[in-house]
C-alpha cells in the first residue's frame, strides 16, 4: 500500500466518522489478502471514497469510467488508484487487465450496475462483472452503501450531513458454481444476478437496522 493511499483513506475515514457518523458492518468478511472483487450498489459520487475508507487495511483498485481520466486535476488523482473502463462496452483489454490484477492478488472494486442509480433503487448487473468474476475465479464480496444518496445525491453540488453506512456480506465463491451446461454468457449473467440478489439482501438488513434504531 502506498503512503499516499494510506493517508487518503485514513483521512476520509476520520472525515466520515466525524461528520457522517460513519458505520461499517462486516468488514471482517473482506479477505486480507488474495484476489478479491468487492461489488457494491452505486448511488453517489461519494461511494468510492466510502469503500476506500472502509477497506483501508488493503489498497483498493477501482474500475472508473474513462471520462474521469480526462478531467484536469481529477484525472491525475483518479489514475493513482484506478484504471479506465467504458461502462457500456467494456473492451477486451480492460477485462484482461482486471483479471490480471486479480490473479496477481489485488482487490478490485466494481459497481455492477454500471453507473449511479438516480433514485436509490437497485439496477440490473452489467455483464462485465460476471465475466471478470468467472474468468478470474476470485472471491466476490457484496456490499451495500446507504446514506450517500442523501449526503450527495446525483446532480447535487453541495454535500449535506447525513448518516452513512456500509455493510459487507459473505464472500461468493465462484469456484462453487461449476460451469454446468450453461453457455458462457448465461453463466456470467447468473453470477451477476446472484451478486445483485446479495446486495438486495444487504439493503434489507440496513433498512432493518435503521427501523430498529428509529
Amino acid at each position: 500500500m502506498t503512503l499516499a493511499y494510506r493517508f487518503a483513506t485514513n483521512f476520509f475515514f476520520l472525515l466520515f466518522k466525524i461528520f457522517f457518523r460513519f458505520k461499517i458492518d462486516g468488514i471482517e468478511k473482506v479477505p486480507r489478502k488474495g484476489g478479491v472483487i468487492v461489488v457494491s450498489n452505486h448511488i453517489s459520487h461519494l461511494d468510492p471514497l466510502v469503500i476506500g475508507a472502509a477497506i483501508r487495511k488493503r489498497q483498493s483498485t477501482f474500475m472508473a469510467k474513462r471520462g474521469l481520466f480526462k478531467i484536469p486535476l481529477v484525472g491525475t488523482f483518479v489514475k493513482t488508484f484506478s484504471f479506465p473502463v467504458d461502462r457500456d462496452t467494456p473492451q477486451p483489454s480492460t477485462i484482461k487487465e482486471a483479471v490480471r490484477r486479480l490473479k496477481r492478488g489485488e482487490l478490485i472494486v466494481m459497481f455492477p450496475e454500471g453507473g449511479r442509480s438516480r433514485d436509490g433503487s437497485l439496477l440490473d448487473a452489467k455483464r462485465g462483472t460476471g465475466l471478470i468474476a468467472a474468468l478470474s475465479g476470485a472471491k466476490v464480496v457484496p456490499a451495500y452503501i446507504g446514506g450517500t444518496d442523501t449526503a450527495l445525491p446525483a446532480g447535487a453540488k453541495l454535500i449535506r450531513l447525513s448518516k452513512i453506512r456500509i455493510i459487507f456480506g459473505n464472500p461468493i465463491e465462484i469456484s462453487s458454481y461449476g460451469g454446468g451446461s450453461e453457455s458462457g454468457k448465461a453463466f456470467q449473467e447468473r453470477i451477476g444476478n446472484d451478486i445483485m440478489e446479495e446486495i438486495k439482501s444487504l439493503k434489507l438488513k440496513v433498512k432493518s437496522y435503521e427501523n430498529n434504531s428509529s
